[in-house]
């Protein structure tokens, strides 16, 4: 008597699902990659920490806003954000640059990498700066932060956990290499707002800007 072999059943195939990205600890963080969803301020190009203790304004060249400056502690941290190729970093060639123009600097290790480091040129005199650059996928970051906040390490730790909660908005339009990454009052949709108008050098003394109320 013959019996009929049960058909084995096929195991279901086993789809592999792509790995999530990995979440870095800190930022500065890209728009597009996992990051903490806190509470920040935003500026268009820029989405900065909201911390009471904070006096940030914009800084504009003309009519458009390219720069943010923060006020603590006797210290002041100027932030811009740059449009950088795809296949390459910026922040070898623009230490390189600043190291020409801003004075006696020297190169040191900090929280984000190889820094600058020394005295910042101003009207009739000088004052302490770090030179803080970042790279990130189509944009780079330049941090300067300068009074006291330069040379002592607390009000300093104030402004890295500033600057690694900082978000960068590139957005897919093309821009040249080195564009300022254009910036907007909060909840304003226009980025060609009118506004007081300054010139805005992160290589030398801070520039006379617009306050956010």
């Amino acid at each position: 008597m013959f019996r009929r072999r049960r058909r084995r059943e096929q195991p279901e195939p086993v789809v592999e699902q792509e790995p999530a990205p990995p979440v870095r600890e800190s930022g500065p963080w890209d728009a597009d990659e996992p990051h903490p969803d806190n509470d920040r301020i935003d500026l268009g190009g820029l989405r900065l920490p909201h911390n009471p203790d904070f006096d940030v304004r914009l800084a504009s060249v003309r009519d458009q806003h390219v720069g943010v400056v923060v006020l603590y502690d006797e210290s002041s941290l100027q932030l811009q954000a740059l449009a950088a190729p795809r296949s390459m970093d910026l922040w070898d060639e623009i230490r390189t640059k600043i190291a020409g123009q801003a004075g006696h600097l020297q190169e040191q290790e900090g929280p984000f990498g190889t820094e600058l480091s020394g005295e910042m040129r101003v009207d009739g005199g000088s004052r302490p700066a770090r030179y803080i650059g970042i790279d990130g996928p189509r944009w780079f970051l330049l941090a300067v932060i300068s009074g006291k906040a330069a040379v002592d390490d607390a009000t300093a730790e104030a402004f890295h956990e500033f600057i690694k909660d900082v978000v960068v908005v590139r957005g897919d339009e093309p821009m040249a290499r080195e564009e300022p990454i254009p910036l907007r009052r909060p909840n304003d949709p226009s980025r060609q707002e009118t506004a007081e108008r300054s010139r805005f050098n992160p290589y030398k003394r801070g520039p006379e800007i617009s306050e956010i109320r």
